[in-house]
């Protein structure tokens, strides 16, 4: 049996490249020095790999920004806007990715950024292949040839990987009407084919194909378009080993179209799909040459694996194909796994007991060489004695003390749908809280966080070293919290935030004031770009034991007269992005976070906070791949967010915000989340989001971002008016509000002070224009 991995982090054991990227994009450091910070990484990596025992060691899988971008760039496939950048201002390939992936706003130039969106059902975001009727592709990188060129240097036996042509371009977006990117296949195979011919030139005999779509709802077009693009990659390379790997899904109905394709290894992903092993070996369509590569270890959780479990899916594949025709593997890319568990010393926030159930990257791959020592014939004394230390560990999760707590599967079952049931209907609310909260058209608000300035971080860091007392750091905050709120008095916005400088995370800073939650010092994992972020790890029953947002909100609106908002993460994106225990049902769990999040926007009510927030930017991506699972996904997500938001007054308004989400085939329940107000991104799309809501005639209020945070460019006062007035166009003004895409905490204080003052003068010119038009 071979072993092999699909992908490893790419970030550094302790976000070296993080690091270095902003170090460079703040002019503190050459092109040179992050380059050879990325050679660094990779090279450590493959060599942990092989260290590990991996046969096949993947390379092409590092990135300093996205996969998807790095492959737009072999492709050739680069938006005309950034044409100028390559002739006039000749900027390397690499300066180029980050202008597509961040925008470009110098030497006289204005060009925004390319769109981002999630990875499937994952925390981690993309940027969006554009694509034109007209699009041509050619040769412009040949990064994979040149990190397949680097591992064989170093004597690691690596094994290239490239997203698929066809999942390429359905990653992408049509920028244009009247045609399908689908149909732009026969344009981009010839540049593949030249891409995998440089490849093979050089040394490799088998690639990895990522085909994620496959394990998606596919047309009959599209599965056509499977079955002659790898009949044609074949024909051109007769003896290259191909592996087509996909993965978070089963394949479904397309099994038997993937099963015909001319791939000489199956990738299965065995961990949310356990079942699809047995429907592949029982298929008649199995070949007799077809190897399969099991993804055992799970690449998306923190949980060791079961050895148990895993040898009997081995032994089932092995008795029926042969062993020499089963390869091991982690279940997708390690690239959603920290990095490494050893790096984990602390005891007082992970202890013993909770820290032998959990594996990182660095141990998974460990995990996947003990597999394939296990199913030998006679496998070592090491390697049993591995075998019994994974059953004590498992068994003892079972039963342990530290997991369950009566009382909140107690209070878990007895909600009622009462509690999931605001008291009177939107329409009725809405005049209510247009009485009490007196504000303008198209009122002004920001999403939550301010920038986090390396002072803050740096006051943070000294109360947990203790270099500071909680007192003193108290204070500081109050100080800052105070600048935020008179800074944004001064500049007229509407609704105030506290600028949530207190907090690490969205998500971290409430796991860890609820109990059934563990944290790591180290436990990082990229979200884009340099972003990252460090889950929290739910392995218990979940409660709130006291407030964890009413100090500083309450402190805030104390001072000023003006509404602030109150700030909480929603119980669906506190589930989505952190890893969740594995053991009940991921509703069951998220139930429970619903009840702590609505304990505390009760308490925030009654300490006079009128308008709360309870973010919910994860919603879409918890839906599952396959669409005829999202019915009991959305049933029970959706019931999550109504029971935390249920508490209140008619009076108190309740907002949401949620980004990067095609909203169309699930606006029905958006609306039955019966949030007063919904803030959503759409300044990357230019309001192409906001169709959805008009076309539905969503009857809530909607805040469309006009200001895209994720990228360091400010748009101009013009620029947000067009946008609103596209958005005007669409959804009456009188249910709009204008605010940014999403929370500040990323950008810089003077961008976000140019861009946040033109976004109130955008909101000035827009009432001022209706009231023109009534006179």
């Amino acid at each position: 049996m071979r072993t092999h991995n699909l992908g490893y982090p790419r970030i550094g054991s302790r976000r070296e490249l993080k690091k270095a990227c902003e170090a460079y994009w703040a002019g503190k450091q050459s092109l040179a020095d992050l380059l050879t910070t990325g050679r660094d990484i990779r090279h450590q990596h493959w060599q942990l790999q092989q260290q590990a025992g991996i046969e096949l060691i993947p390379c092409n899988d590092f990135s300093y920004y996205d996969q998807v971008l790095d492959m737009s760039l072999m492709m050739g496939a680069i938006p005309q806007r950034y044409a100028p950048l390559i002739t006039d201002r000749q900027l390397s390939v690499t300066d180029l990715m980050f202008a597509m992936a961040r925008g470009y706003q110098q030497d006289g130039y204005d060009i925004t950024a390319m769109e981002m969106t999630k990875w499937f059902d994952t925390n981690y975001h993309y940027i969006v292949p554009e694509f034109t009727a007209t699009q041509q592709f050619s040769l412009f990188s040949e990064k994979a040839v040149d990190e397949f060129k680097e591992a064989r240097q170093l004597q690691i036996n690596a094994k290239p990987v490239l997203i698929g042509p066809v999942s390429y371009l359905l990653l992408g977006k049509e920028k244009e009407a009247h045609f399908s990117r689908i149909d732009l296949t026969d344009r981009l195979l010839p540049v593949y084919m030249q891409l995998i011919g440089k490849l093979y030139d050089a040394g490799a005999r088998c690639i990895q194909l990522d085909e994620p779509f496959l394990s998606l709802n596919l047309t009959d077009q599209e599965r056509h378009v499977y079955a002659t693009t790898y009949q044609a990659i074949r024909s051109t390379f007769p003896d290259l080993h191909i592996m087509l790997a996909s993965y978070f899904e089963c394949y479904g109905d397309n099994l038997p179209a993937v099963l015909q394709l001319p791939v000489d290894t199956l990738h299965l992903d065995l961990v949310r799909c356990p079942s699809q092993l047995g429907d592949i070996l029982a298929s008649p369509l199995l070949s007799d040459t077809l190897q399969l590569s099991l993804g055992l270890v799970d690449g998306r959780n923190i949980w060791i694996n079961d050895y148990r479990h895993s040898l009997s899916l081995i032994w089932e594949a092995s008795n029926k194909i042969g062993a020499d025709r089963v390869w091991i593997a982690p279940s997708c890319s390690l690239l959603h796994s920290p990095c490494d568990l050893s790096l984990e010393t602390n005891e007082s926030t992970l202890t013993p007991a909770i820290k032998q159930w959990m594996a990182f990257a660095r141990q998974k791959t460990d995990e996947v060489v003990t597999l394939q020592q296990l199913s030998c014939d006679a496998p070592s004394p090491a390697a049993k004695a591995r075998l019994d230390e994974n059953i004590k560990a498992i068994d003892s999760r079972k039963t342990s003390p530290l997991i369950h707590n009566e009382k909140v599967k107690q209070r878990t079952a007895q909600i009622t749908d009462a509690d999931a049931q605001r008291q009177h209907p939107f329409a009725q609310r809405r005049i209510q809280q247009r009485a009490a909260l007196q504000l303008p058209l198209f009122p002004t608000t920001t999403i939550g966080s301010f920038p986090q300035t390396k002072e803050v971080r740096t006051w943070r860091a000294g109360l947990k070293k203790q270099e500071i007392t909680p007192e003193q750091y108290d204070t500081l905050l109050k100080t800052e919290t105070e600048k935020a709120i008179r800074w944004q008095e001064e500049i007229g916005i509407d609704v105030l935030v506290h600028g949530e400088f207190e907090r690490n995370d969205m998500v971290e800073y409430f796991g860890e004031q609820l109990s059934g939650f563990v944290f790591t010092d180290n436990g990082w994992v990229q979200s884009y770009g340099s972003r990252c972020v460090k889950p929290p790890i739910i392995y218990g029953d979940v409660h709130r034991e006291t407030p964890m947002t009413v100090y500083w909100s309450a402190y805030a609106q104390s001072l000023t007269s003006k509404l602030v908002k109150g700030m909480l993460t929603g119980p669906v994106t506190i589930l989505q992005w952190s890893f969740v225990r594995n053991d009940q049902p991921r509703s069951e769990t998220c139930t429970q976070i619903a009840l702590a999040i609505r304990d505390e926007v009760t308490d925030l009510e009654q300490a006079g906070i009128k308008v709360i927030q309870i973010d919910e930017p994860a919603i879409r991506e918890g839906l599952p791949l396959r669409k005829e699972n999202w019915q009991a996904y959305l049933q029970w997500a959706v019931r999550a967010f109504r029971i935390a938001a249920s508490g209140v007054k008619d009076e108190t308004q309740v907002h949401t915000h949620m980004c990067y989400s095609e909203f169309n085939d699930i606006i029905q329940h958006i609306a039955d989340m019966d949030a007063d107000v919904i803030t959503i991104e759409c300044s990357r799309s230019q309001m192409e989001l906001l169709d959805a809501f008009a076309a539905f005639r969503y009857p809530n209020e909607i805040g469309p971002g006009v200001y895209d945070i994720h990228s360091p460019r400010v748009p101009s006062v013009a620029e947000m008016t067009a946008l609103m007035e596209k958005a005007k166009a669409v959804i009456p003004a009188d249910q709009l509000w204008v605010n940014p895409d999403c929370g500040l905490k990323t950008r810089h204080w003077e961008e976000t002070r140019k861009a946040l003052i033109a976004m109130v003068a955008a909101a000035r010119e827009l009432r001022e224009a209706v009231a023109a038009t009534a006179v």
